[in-house]
């Protein structure tokens, strides 16, 4: 499958977790990162999106610890949690 493909692909799955919260969390954080993936960062995105949504939420807020296989950069950009669209 090639890279644009797999991109759109990534972009579904990250947009439609099931819940709200979630959507915006690891949606938004797709958006704002995807296009600079090499194609290792883009197979452990696919990794991460295989966990559920509590514990990827929880990584990226910072109360559950991340497991060392999706420690990184991946992560480290997913904890910042600027991504996230904020309406006031």
């Amino acid at each position: 499958m090639d890279r644009e493909h797999r991109l759109k692909r990534l972009r579904f799955r990250a947009w439609h977790r099931g819940v709200k919260e979630a959507d915006l969390l690891i949606g938004g954080f797709f958006d704002a990162h995807a296009q600079g993936w090499n194609d290792a960062e883009i197979e452990l995105f696919e990794e991460i999106l295989e966990e559920q949504d509590v514990d990827i939420m929880a990584w990226a807020m910072g109360t559950a610890a991340v497991p060392v296989r999706y420690e990184g950069t991946i992560m480290s950009a997913l904890k910042t949690l600027n991504y996230v669209p904020i309406s006031r």
